[in-house]
């Protein structure tokens, strides 16, 4: 018997088709935490005839009139629609969805996009309002006409062709930091906490983007000044035989370790002890962009004129710590009139850092905070504290 051994055919991939079903296990928490911190962005994904590209932000100054029942509207959130002509019974176009804000309101825009027309902007103060009325009323017509399958306007409502009540986007926008002020809004799927590193965008998420104040030590939306007292420093006595730099080296080798990010019971989001921590112990470094005095007040004037919540740390006179954009996620501490934390600087490598230590012993799943500090201001530019300590003074400033 003679038994023939054949080289084996190499066979290309022609096609990427799987004939199929094909299950994907993502990590939606963290997804949903990479659009939320980098709202900023573009992120494109695709649900039916909806493109979503930027979620956008809210202030807390923005929560009360940017929401109603049904959706919330943060402002710079933009998406596609592929809907039904306007001008042809049996094409669809684009139209492009945005909210913006108008004299502390929303607006909301939809510019139609329609090859071998100039394209047209509609714009509303509700979302159906003036933009998607026209829009809907223009197909029905267009389809009554046509004799093609009749459209019902009344029952298409304006949040679901902005994409707003899609599952998807509404689980980020409910992640968005500070939403769940939003009374009137009956939330889907909750406030889920956000857990990525690093935190590279700031969403307005800590109560300290609100206090403001160009050479203060933190720099928000209203007046206000935090500054760090002589008396806040840790005590060389209380730190035992190691030195500063050896306990700030171990702090950076042990920081994600001791803390993570979720809602706070203040505001928005804050940092909570993964682990019990000891009394005098470094916590966590406020870090940044080390910039000058001057440039600090011009990005200040920048980052409010983007609708941005602002982080800034001052080091000394001519020096700040810019964490608004590339800063950690020390910058989600909140305030207290109660706090378990200091602020100190510390000389390291001839280099000056801000630095979290505790000031007493925290436990574990407990919230950190520290006292701001604010300067003292009148009753027009009061910060209300949300602390809720015992001892709390009712304002930061």
């Amino acid at each position: 018997m003679l038994c023939y051994l054949h080289k084996p055919r190499t066979l290309p991939l022609r096609c990427f088709a799987v004939f199929r079903r094909v299950f994907v296990q993502r990590d939606e928490a963290r997804q949903i935490a990479a659009v939320v911190q980098r709202g900023e962005r573009q992120h494109t994904f695709r649900v039916g005839s909806l493109l979503f590209r930027a979620v956008g932000r809210l202030l807390p100054q923005q929560m009360d009139a940017f929401h109603n029942e049904a959706a919330i509207f943060p402002v710079g959130y933009h998406a596609n629609r592929f809907y039904w002509s306007m001008r042809y019974s049996n094409r669809r176009c684009k139209y492009l969805c945005y909210i913006e804000e108008h004299e502390a309101r929303p607006l909301f825009k939809v510019k139609v996009v329609e090859k071998g027309h100039d394209d047209v902007v509609l714009t509303g103060a509700t979302p159906t309002g003036t933009a998607w009325a026209q829009v809907l009323e223009a197909v029905a017509r267009m389809r009554s006409c046509s004799g093609t399958l009749k459209l019902f306007p009344v029952y298409l409502k304006g949040e679901e062709l902005f994409g707003l009540k899609t599952s998807a986007v509404t689980r980020i926008i409910e992640s968005l930091p500070g939403v769940e002020a939003c009374e009137r809004y009956t939330f889907r799927y909750g406030r889920n906490p956000l857990m990525e590193w690093p935190l590279a965008f700031n969403p307005s998420g800590s109560a300290r983007s609100e206090p403001k104040g160009s050479v203060g030590s933190i720099v928000g939306l209203v007046p206000g000044v935090l500054s760090l007292s002589p008396g806040e420093s840790v005590a060389a006595a209380h730190q035992g035989r190691h030195s500063k730099s050896a306990q700030y080296r171990r702090m950076k080798a042990e920081w994600k370790s001791n803390v993570y990010l979720a809602r706070s019971g203040i505001q928005g989001l804050g940092l909570y002890a993964a682990r019990d921590i000891e009394k005098c112990t470094m916590v966590i470094e406020y870090i940044g962009t080390i910039i000058r005095s001057e440039v600090a007040n011009r990005k200040e004037r920048l980052y409010e004129a983007q609708n941005r919540g602002v982080y800034m740390f001052r080091i000394d006179n001519d020096y700040v710590i810019d964490a608004t954009i590339t800063g950690g996620p020390a910058r989600y501490i909140n305030h207290s009139c109660a706090p378990n934390c200091i602020t100190e600087v510390v000389m390291v490598e001839k280099e000056n850092k801000i630095i979290i230590s505790s000031c007493r012993r925290i436990q574990r799943g407990e919230e950190l905070c520290y006292d701001y500090k604010f300067d003292l201001e009148d009753d027009q530019h009061k910060i209300p504290c949300h602390c809720g300590a015992v001892n709390c003074r009712k304002w930061m400033n």
